[in-house]
């Protein structure tokens, strides 16, 4: 039987995709010096013509995260020079909606990465972020005759001031945690869609975070409304260039999910190991409401990201599906928080870790009843695959359970790859790498099943691309 030649595309796709270090040098167009004080968050806003009470909520955001320490759990961040990092830095003057119009340099690396393809082949829309800016945006005319609305966010904001204000910063306010803060005074980009009362999209939508200088600092804030009855797949990828030097990863996204509607959103995560990604993403749901959070995390030095689903309304049902592979050098302490404050409420997480080389995989966690989330019901499964004796695991979950009818199921396990499962493997004739890569994408069939195809391939073959590096 031969293979699929759908599955033979992506499959060349991704292997050209992660075959190289891809950086494009310096093409900034416009950029402010290293560090951070009031004068540049002024000019951040200036330089984006912004109206004055987003001014003021930048500084309001600059002053809580000079105040707020950093976080008091999780991995060391002493490394993190902030003073070191560029927190503005534009590639080209304007938004393209035209693919010819984007610079060579950068046109080059996107289609290496495969995502005008994507674009063709599969997606409703798709908006490319380079540095602190989106540098290509393109919605298909399904989204327009359906009345969504998909921009990046800065375009949000000029363009639909009363549904941006009416939303930003109110899931995830300035003073949350440090990260959040800074996002609050330095955001740029990121996308901003609203899905209108009904309307189900056939395709989802897709953003691309691309970090290419050294020392850069990307803060993209996305903001995502699903009106009552309404249906939205979001999916985003991001990628750097491998430094001797520290970047940092801290974007902001709120999520708001109407009576009866649904929404998914799903990142395949494959910074390189000198980024730290410190994110900060929060949904509320209604009535009724579902929201999936879909999470694969490859890359970075540090990982701290809790995807939270506020469920606020009865019958609504939240879930975190995640993968994470921590090598050498990495920490990946990533989790989920499920708040259940109303009756009939139900949340699921999957967590997937898989450890070598000396990483640390970590689940943290949090699930809470509220005294009003009678009947709620929770269920966590977390699953480490530890692949060899250098490599850490922890499982850090917390449970607060304030009312008496609602149950919480808990499950966790710790192995090994087998001895036994490869000789089995092994003597069916498949080679010790071959063996070793069909167990772990077996561990982690339960989050690849829910990724689109293009993208489980993708997440698949740099698992292969990782496992090769540790087998000799």
């Amino acid at each position: 039987m031969k293979p699929d030649n759908e599955k033979v595309q992506a499959e060349d796709i991704v292997r050209s995709r992660y075959q190289h270090n891809i950086y494009d040098g310096d093409i900034s167009n416009e950029r402010i010096s290293k560090g951070l004080d009031r004068d540049k968050v002024i000019q951040i806003s200036k330089i984006k013509k912004e109206p004055e009470w987003m001014t003021e909520l930048r500084l309001k955001g600059y002053d809580m995260f000079l105040k707020k320490p950093m976080p008091h759990f999780g991995p060391d961040l002493s490394d993190l020079n902030m003073d070191e990092l560029t927190y503005y830095n534009r590639a080209t003057a304007k938004t393209e909606s035209s693919w010819d119009q984007v610079p060579d340099k950068i046109k080059d690396t996107f289609e290496a990465l495969g995502i005008p393809q994507a674009e063709r082949e599969y997606l409703a829309g798709v908006s490319t972020q380079y540095e602190s800016e989106v540098v290509y945006h393109k919605a298909q005319q399904e989204l327009e005759d359906k009345g969504v609305i998909f921009s990046d966010t800065d375009t949000g904001l000029r363009e639909h001031p009363e549904i941006f204000r009416k939303f930003f910063g109110t899931l995830v306010p300035a003073g949350d945690n440090k990260f959040a803060a800074l996002n609050t005074a330095v955001w740029s980009g990121g996308s901003f869609i609203y899905v209108p009362k009904g309307v189900k999209l056939s395709q989802p939508v897709q953003s691309y975070f691309r970090i290419n200088s050294e020392q850069m600092g990307q803060f993209e804030r996305s903001l995502i409304i699903v009106d009552d009855d309404a249906d939205l797949h979001y999916i985003e990828g991001c990628t750097a260039p491998a430094y001797s030097t520290n970047s940092l990863h801290a974007a902001v996204v709120e999520i708001f999910v109407g009576k009866n509607a649904k929404c998914r959103y799903t990142t395949v995560q494959n910074w390189s190991n000198n980024v730290y990604n410190l994110v900060t993403k929060r949904s509320t749901c209604d009535a009724g409401g579902t929201m999936e959070w879909v999470d694969g995390n490859i890359g970075s030095g540090v990982s701290m990201l809790y995807p939270s689903c506020y469920l606020r309304g009865e019958g609504a049902h939240g879930s975190m599906i995640s993968v994470s592979m921590a090598d050498e050098g990495q920490r990946q302490d990533i989790g989920s928080r499920m708040m259940h404050q109303a009756p009939n409420t139900t949340s699921q997480i999957i967590s997937k870790s898989i450890a070598r080389n000396g990483g640390n995989a970590i689940y943290r966690g949090t699930v809470h009843h509220s005294p009003k989330a009678v009947g709620a019901h929770s269920v966590v499964q977390c699953d480490t695959l530890v692949l060899d004796p250098k490599s850490e695991s922890d499982t850090i979950p917390t449970y607060r359970i304030q009312e008496g009818q609602s149950t919480v199921e808990h499950e966790g396990t710790v192995s090994r790859v087998s001895e036994e499962q490869l000789y089995y493997l092994m003597s069916r004739g498949l080679t010790l790498q071959q063996a070793t890569e069909m167990i772990i994408l077996g561990f982690i069939e339960p989050f690849t099943r829910e990724l689109p195809m293009e993208y489980a391939v993708e997440l698949n073959q740099l698992l292969k691309l990782d496992v090769s590096r540790s087998i000799g």
